[in-house]
């Protein structure tokens, strides 16, 4: 007796909804990530200090957590920024992003590692470029979806898509879990960040972006979102794994 093969798994189907001019549109949420280690100068040590001194007194943060650290006060101390950010710029252009990167926002980010989450409900009509300054912690970029993990260090730059969950995890461990940062331990990171215009078409075709997948629920929609299946969606904060939102 012979018997048939499984059915094939049907993958979840997501939908990015983002704003564009005064009209909300629809896209695809890509499982591209475009990673590579660039040459960059560590910073000034009293520049980390005062980076340090921030994310204890100031950010505070808590495992888990991303903040913003002062840019204009960091470049004022950081004489090298210039040379990290042509390094960034260089290596987009081999992805064949040209000059996308002068045009696009910046923003000098620290996290005490990273839960699991997606940026779609506020930068859904951008892909991340993120350059990496601390040295190595033992944590990784992982993207639960593809299992891609990055480790991170001073020098790792990564593009993805905005909708795509990611976390920043302990490198043997599974997931993430406070645990693994806890207090008194030097587990923060600092990294540039950028927003790159995912309707730039340099930057859709190198993260394999359709757009317009669902214009009729986009025109029912005030608000950026990630839907999966045909339903709002939410991320577990502890595995990164979709699931339909309450």
């Amino acid at each position: 007796m012979s018997t048939s093969p499984p059915p094939p798994r049907v993958r979840d189907r997501l939908a990015a909804y983002f704003r564009s001019g005064d009209a909300m549109r629809s896209r695809s949420v890509s499982d591209v990530v475009l990673s590579g280690t660039v040459d960059v100068p560590a910073p000034p040590a009293r520049l980390v200090a005062d980076w340090e001194r921030d994310i204890l007194l100031h950010l505070e943060l808590e495992p888990g957590d991303v903040e913003a650290l002062p840019l204009v006060r960091a470049r004022a101390r950081w004489p090298d920024y210039r040379r990290c950010v042509q390094a960034v710029s260089d290596w987009v252009h081999t992805l064949g992003l040209q000059e996308v990167l002068a045009s696009s926002e910046v923003a000098l980010m620290a996290c005490r590692g990273a839960r699991y989450h997606h940026d779609g409900a506020q930068y859904g009509g951008a892909a991340f470029c993120n350059l990496f300054l601390s040295e190595d912690k033992g944590l990784d970029l992982h993207f639960p979806a593809t299992g891609f993990r990055i480790p991170l260090r001073r020098g790792t730059a990564v593009v993805f898509d905005t909708g795509q969950p990611h976390a920043v995890i302990e490198r043997r461990g599974p997931g993430f879990d406070a645990a693994d940062f806890p207090a008194g331990q030097d587990c923060s990171l600092v990294f540039l960040s950028w927003e790159l215009p995912m309707e730039n078409t340099a930057v859709g075709q190198a993260l394999g972006i359709r757009f317009d997948t669902d214009p009729s629920t986009a025109l029912l929609l005030d608000d950026e979102q990630v839907w999966l299946n045909g339903g709002p969606a939410s991320v577990c904060p502890a595995s990164g794994r979709w699931c339909q939102a309450d």
